[in-house]
């Protein structure tokens, strides 16, 4: 190939490289870097960030420290960047909440050339303890949301240590989340698995009329999907009431904000995502395999079993990573058809978002959704290969 035809061809992946780097590589990057990232503090509270470097973390720092965080309190800092450095000292040590606000206005009602001792104006500065998450928060780098997203913190010597068991509350929704993920993945597979074997063994209208009925909730808004399950799942809804007049069921069931209508919902819009792949694996078998199983005398089950499903078994395995890796970020059907107690971590990372704009804890929590997530798409694409080269 000639220099100008590889010039011409670089020019015409350009724009799909630029879209990959902006809307792709760039989002995950900025959320890797949020996560490690600290330096709010440091922004906040400079001079307590050059007096407190020297301190080595024992009993309470000298007054040469305690006067440099009463002179970056009397500064006028912007009221964005002070409540972040709040919120980031909270998160390392619950109080600062209330105990900056507090000493910010006292130091500032002073006289300038007398500021008053911290610990008379609030006894928890003579406290080691918040004097420790102070220095802990000052580098410009830090693993603290990390150890926070996995229920983590630094203790006063600096080893990693459990949170206390009242605010241990990640590592349980990380776990149903991956539960709940495996459990629509497993449901996937038992409904999906029989559907596309049907739609694999007909022709014709029969055929595209399966397939339609997979694709068609693809082309639904799957906020408008959910909505439709909120409706039928309800107390009230079509299916209590179809059970009722058909005499199954005295009262109503309970299936929504619950398991089990996190499950019916999130069944029902990936399962797309199972039936294709199978689908597409099944179609590439010859049609004749069966009949010649048969032929040397193996029933009906014996064949599908021996011939069938391990020649499907590729697209049972992509299906079942794609779903799962699509369940374990949802947002939107668990939020609105699940119950409080049924919350996934996606809910979780969009309170830190939206609700206390803690970025740094959104950025943890969705690197431990990433890390996985990559793992399983890297297995999806060496699966997706080797049915490509298998058939």
């Amino acid at each position: 190939m000639t220099p100008a035809a590889r010039l011409k061809a670089a020019l015409l992946v350009l724009p799909l490289i630029a879209f990959l780097g902006i809307f792709f590589l760039w989002p995950l990057g900025m959320m890797i870097v949020t996560s490690v990232q600290g330096g709010t503090v440091r922004h906040a509270f400079p001079l307590t960030a050059e007096a407190i470097a020297g301190w080595k973390g024992d009993g309470l720092p000298p007054a040469e420290v305690q006067a440099a965080l009463a002179k970056d309190l009397r500064t006028t800092i912007p009221q964005e960047q002070f409540g972040d450095a709040v919120r980031a000292l909270n998160s390392q040590q619950a109080g600062f909440r209330t105990l900056l606000p507090k000493t910010a206005t006292a130091v500032r009602n002073a006289p300038e050339n007398s500021p008053p001792p911290l610990a008379g104006i609030d006894p928890r500065w003579n406290q080691p303890a918040f004097w420790l998450a102070l220095k802990r928060s000052m580098p410009a780098y830090t693993d603290a949301n990390l150890l926070a997203a996995v229920d983590l913190k630094r203790a006063d010597d600096g080893s990693v240590a459990n949170v206390p068991p009242d605010m241990a509350v990640n590592r349980m929704i990380m776990l149903r989340t991956f539960v709940i993920a495996l459990q629509v993945t497993l449901l996937c597979v038992a409904i999906g698995l029989p559907f596309a074997m049907l739609a694999a063994s007909v022709t014709g209208w029969k055929r595209n009329l399966l397939l339609l009925a997979v694709l068609l909730p693809l082309w639904t808004s799957l906020l408008v999907r959910t909505a439709a399950w909120m409706i039928l799942l309800q107390e009230n809804g079509l299916i209590n009431q179809t059970l009722k007049a058909l005499g199954l069921i005295d009262a109503s069931l309970p299936l929504i904000y619950n398991r089990t209508g996190i499950l019916i919902a999130m069944t029902h819009v990936l399962l797309p995502f199972m039936v294709l792949p199978i689908y597409a694996s099944l179609v590439a078998i010859p049609r004749n395999l069966m009949p010649a199983a048969a032929s040397l005398g193996a029933p009906p089950l014996r064949a599908m079993r021996h011939v069938l499903l391990p020649l499907a078994m590729p697209g049972v395995l992509s299906g079942s990573l794609l779903v799962f890796m699509v369940a374990l970020g949802y947002y939107i059907t668990p939020a609105l058809v699940g119950g409080p107690n049924e919350q996934m971590i996606s809910s979780v990372i969009a309170f830190y978002a939206t609700g206390t704009a803690n970025w740094g804890m959104a950025g943890a929590l969705g690197v431990f959704l990433l890390v996985p997530t990559t793992v399983l798409y890297f297995v999806y694409g060496r699966l997706s290969r080797t049915s490509m080269v298998q058939t």
